[in-house]
């Protein structure tokens, strides 16, 4: 049975449609990826589906006493309160009840009046009469599976922590549906995993809106795609919904071709004169208006952005160099050691933690902070346009038009002068949107603006931090591309794992303690070569051994070789990952007929449990793979190969 169901939903936004005769449900159990352009009405549909904003047209049916939590793409927090308190409000009037009785008996450490002993004991009576006590279990656990502390106060936490902290308010409940937009913005790599296997293992259902790739092919059991106006569900994973959508638009397109030419020729037909006019003639008369008012009312496929550069004269073969970097942060120290040499075209990323330092380290190199000690050296011609992660050079209350040229009516890119209307339409912007103020931007938007304004810029040397956020996929797309044909210098700070393997040609790690290092290649790359580092150190030969003690020693340092059960392992698991991806296929073939949804819920649920077991498995018998051909090749030397 469904847990929610939209049937004929219509939905607007300032006189603007953005959905018509909308059918969904959402099945229990299942994890939902809704897809589609910036500014579509994704996180409005999702307001409509947490039931804090009612459709335009249609109904919205809700299984009887369904509980939905709601995490939005952008909310206000109480910063004065404790991470206890913002997440107990989950709980709506017994949450307040745990708030009051959190704070009253903090202050009871300090000495406490005979008043607030009384109110301590009525608030105990209550919370005992509306079972609060189990209640505050459910709040406890929930910070503590998103790694929070509950006395720390909110205003003292990172973007990503809060963030944190409205996901751990929106499973306080329990819910039976889970609904999250953009979950992973201002997440680090390590929050964003964990959050994965958080919500694989959840019972409830989940609804999610997210720009991370990565994250999407995790965990989307099917795609609900808002586009044209319509909703459109692709049962499957994320890859295999691509090569169906694009069949699906050659088919639309082919469709519109005909309808168009079939206008064309009735309205050849209607100007030939007194003989269309004749009585006989009166129905396909009538079937010219209805072509004419379905074509009028057609939604048009969203353009693509066109992202340009402005092109600045070349830096410097050496762009920036630094040596032995030490950073601190009051007492903390967020580099010790550090040299790093960029020369002109590469493309760093820096990837690490939440506030470890990222940003920092981008100032010290940008001259805008001076390392404790070290040298930082800019090289000649160096121009530098840089993207704000906040969004703070953006002016909510001017329009978009003044945000980027000042009001001006043209903008000169790559040395041509063009109308600011037309270049803006690159970047998906409509007349409406460009005389309208920033704030009625979605943040994808807004983000767009960002990009916008960057690329007007004449620059070499490209400084992205956080890009991503809020992207669609399809400019984040076309946003890569322009990083990888780039002709300056990137570096690039994301916690989107395929943006940094898609852009970068080494990476900047944060590996804790003051440890940063730099790698070849992307977050794959280094994910592989860090791996492939933690091997333990061979023993030391020390001054004054007998031969016989060195030649045990260097046997002991000699990589470990497979034994023949391990041989015999390493032979048998390409056949069983094969295995393993047939039946996931296959699964996967079954699970995108259309009939699928509406058989027993029990085979539903059976095969969606399966088909979570064969990820689980081949992303087991993958990295056992890996290992045995690491010991294996690591087993090669002047010895000889290892014993087949």
């Amino acid at each position: 049975m469904a847990l929610l169901r939209l049937e004929g939903l219509g939905l607007t936004a300032g006189g603007r449609p953005l959905l018509e005769q909308g059918e969904l449900a959402v099945e229990p159990g299942e994890r939902v990826a809704l897809v589609g352009r910036n500014g579509t009405g994704k996180s409005t549909l999702l307001r409509v589906l947490a039931g804090l904003r009612e459709p335009d047209e249609g109904e919205v049916w809700r299984a009887p006493g369904l509980r939905t939590g709601y995490l939005p793409q952008h909310a206000e927090i109480d910063a004065d309160g404790s991470v206890f308190d913002v997440v107990s409000l989950g709980l709506s009037q017994a949450g307040d009840l745990l708030r009051r009785h959190h704070e009253l008996s903090a202050r009871l450490g300090t000495g406490a009046t005979a008043a607030e002993l009384e109110s301590l004991h009525r608030l105990q009576q209550e919370l005992e009469a509306c079972d609060g006590w189990r209640l505050q279990q459910r709040v406890e656990a929930a910070i503590s599976r998103l790694g929070l502390d509950p006395e720390t106060g909110v205003s003292t936490l990172s973007g990503g922590g809060r963030r944190r902290v409205l996901l751990a308010r929106a499973l306080v409940n329990e819910p039976d549906l889970l609904l999250l937009d953009e979950p992973t913005n201002h997440l680090d790599i390590e929050a964003v995993t964990r959050l994965e296997e958080m919500l694989a293992g959840l019972p409830a259902a989940v609804v999610f809106v997210t720009h991370d790739r990565a994250f999407l092919r995790r965990l989307a059991t099917r795609i609900v795609d808002l586009d044209l106006r319509r909703l459109t569900s692709w049962p499957g994973d994320y890859d295999r919904y691509l090569e169906r959508k694009a069949q699906w638009l050659e088919a639309e397109a082919r469709a519109r071709r005909r309808q168009d030419r079939h206008l064309a020729e009735e309205e050849a037909w209607l100007r030939q004169g007194v003989k269309a006019r004749r009585r006989r003639d009166q129905g396909r008369l009538r079937a010219l208006a209805a072509l004419r008012e379905a074509r009028a009312r057609r939604a048009e496929a969203v353009g693509q952005a066109r992202l340009e550069a402005e092109a600045g004269e070349p830096s410097g073969k050496v762009v920036v160099e630094a040596r032995n970097l030490l950073v601190r942060a009051g007492e903390r120290v967020l580099v010790d050691g550090f040299s790093i040499r960029i020369m002109r075209g590469d493309r760093v990323g820096v990837a690490g933690p939440n506030g470890c330092g990222k940003t920092t380290l981008l100032k010290v190199l940008l001259g805008e902070r001076a390392p404790e000690a070290g040298e930082v050296h800019r090289g000649t011609r160096v121009r530098v346009a840089c993207f704000d992660q906040e969004r703070r050079r953006l002016d909510p209350a001017a329009t978009v038009l003044d945000n980027l040229n000042h009001g001006a009516q043209t903008v000169t890119v790559n040395g041509r002068s063009c109308s600011v209307f037309g270049y803006l339409r690159r970047f998906l912007f409509t007349p409406e949107q460009i005389r309208s103020p920033v704030s009625t931007l979605s943040g994808g938007e807004r983000s767009r603006l960002m990009l916008a304004r960057l690329f007007t810029r004449p620059a070499n040397l490209l400084v992205l931090d956080e890009p991503t956020n809020d992207l669609d996929v399809e400019t984040l797309e076309l946003l890569e591309e322009l990083v990888a044909e780039y002709e300056g210098t990137v570096i690039v700070v994301s916690h989107d794992r395929e943006f940094l393997d898609r852009t970068v040609t080494s990476l900047v790690a944060f590996e804790g303690g003051g440890r940063v290092r730099e790698y070849v290649g992307g977050w794959s790359d280094w994910v592989r070569q860090r791996s492939r580092n933690r091997k333990p150190e061979p023993d030391v030969i020390k001054v004054g051994d007998t031969a016989a003690d060195k030649r045990r020693t260097r046997k002991r340092a000699r990589p470990a070789r497979l034994g023949y059960r391990e041989q015999r392992e390493l032979a048998a698991l390409p056949e069983r990952i094969e295995a393993l991806e047939a039946e996931q296929a296959a699964l996967n073939a079954a699970m995108c007929e259309p009939d699928f949804f509406r058989r027993d819920g029990a085979e539903i649920a059976a095969a969606r449990s399966r088909l979570a077991a064969l990820e689980a498995e081949l992303e087991q018998a993958y990295a056992r793979w890996q290992e045995l051909e690491a010991l294996a090749a690591g087993g090669t030397g002047r010895d000889g190969p290892a014993a087949s």
